[in-house]
């Protein structure tokens, strides 16, 4: 008699599920990730609002009107601007911070784009940085007055060394043709540090290996920099530029606490004409209409300056 073996069939093993989690669940818990995410973020918000939004909203509100803070606004619609193309004094402050930009640009660019490659290829020491980076740290009104009294005719520093060598002492807040590259000369002591730390910063991306093949051909120094750092720098420099530009044209507190504007309007940019017209004169209507002119006029610069050095290409790809 044969005996028949029957095997039954291989048992099918489940895999454990994994738990998901439920929908509710995720949906709280992203809910509350973005309660603590605007918690953090609201007091930076609030003070950007009160600040800037609703004070620049106000503003051009107010460039529409003639308002002198102590009456009502008065609607006069484009009266403020006419004025504005029609006053000897406006185009004056323009024109002189104009001239302040390019004294302060120029130069404040030109000696922080030496320091940043001197720093780049000879020490990159963070005690070095740090000297550098000094002066900027130094409140701009404390830096203003310092320089105020080192250039005093009667009896700063300055003058007190000229004197001793033989030559005539020099009125550098006093005299027209002196006050604003004295003042220029104040404000790229106090700001060429933090440029070149900016520029620093871009050159540290540029590829050693750049060089390295540069040195091989036999390039030289002078070279190299001109056909290599300056064309890889161009987007930070663009980046400097649009910063420095944009900050010189906005000068107050070192006119305020120097020249005041004179002598005889040497000094009268057009922040402090701005500030002049608005609280010593209190016409706040022309006074914003200046102001949103002058953001008009930033804001054009700024995208032609953007436009014109192709900030947004880089030649390192």
């Amino acid at each position: 008699m044969t005996t028949r073996t029957v095997t039954s069939p291989p048992m099918r093993v489940t895999p454990p599920r994994t738990a998901e989690p439920r929908r509710g669940f995720t949906l709280g818990l992203k809910r509350r990730e973005a309660i603590t995410a605007w918690l953090f973020v609201a007091p930076a918000l609030i003070g950007f609002l009160a600040f800037f939004v609703w004070p620049a909203v106000r503003g051009f509100y107010y460039s529409f009107t003639d308002f002198d803070l102590l009456t009502a606004p008065e609607f006069v619609g484009f009266d403020n601007y006419v004025r504005m193309g029609q006053d000897p004094l406006f185009w004056n402050a323009l024109g002189t911070t104009s001239y302040y930009v390019l004294l302060n640009i120029g130069l404040q660019t030109i000696l922080a784009l030496g320091i940043a490659v001197l720093m780049h290829r000879l020490t990159q020491s963070m005690v070095i940085r740090g000297i550098v980076i000094l002066p900027y740290l130094i409140a701009n009104v404390i830096a203003a007055l310092v320089w105020f009294y080192m250039f005093d005719y009667q009896f700063g520093i300055v003058n007190e060394i000229i004197n001793a060598i033989g030559l005539d002492r020099v009125a550098f807040f006093g005299q027209s043709e002196w006050a604003i590259p004295t003042v220029a000369f104040i404000n790229v002591w106090r700001h060429m540090g933090y440029t070149a730390l900016l520029i620093f910063a871009g050159l540290q991306t540029i590829p050693k290996e750049v060089y390295e093949a540069g040195a091989i051909d036999g390039g030289s120094e002078w070279r190299m920099f001109r056909s290599i750092t300056l064309p890889l720098l161009r987007p930070v420099l663009a980046m400097v530029l649009v910063i420095t530009v944009t900050g010189s044209f906005q000068i107050f507190d070192t006119i305020a606490v120097t020249t005041q504007g004179g002598p005889v309007n040497a000094t009268r940019v057009i922040n402090y004409y701005i500030y002049d017209v608005a609280f010593n004169r209190f016409d706040f209507g022309y006074g914003s209409a200046m102001a949103l002119a002058l953001f008009l006029l930033l804001a054009v610069f700024t995208f032609l300056q953007l436009r014109l050095t192709r900030a947004n290409q880089s030649d390192l790809g």
